[in-house]
């Protein structure tokens, strides 16, 4: 439960820094960052499989 809560955490810090934030660049760095922590987070749990 509390990596939903951590995930969610980042999505709402993500969301606050690219609305703060006027560049496109560092909006595009902010949101690949926050991607990246998900997309880790979600295969450290097993909700995220590479089966290929």
């Amino acid at each position: 439960m509390t990596d939903y809560i951590l995930a969610l955490l980042v999505i709402i810090v993500a969301i606050f820094v690219i609305k703060k934030v006027a560049t496109c660049l560092i909006k595009t760095i902010v949101a690949i960052i926050a991607i990246a922590i998900l997309v880790y987070l979600f295969s450290k749990t097993g909700m995220l499989n590479y089966h290929f």
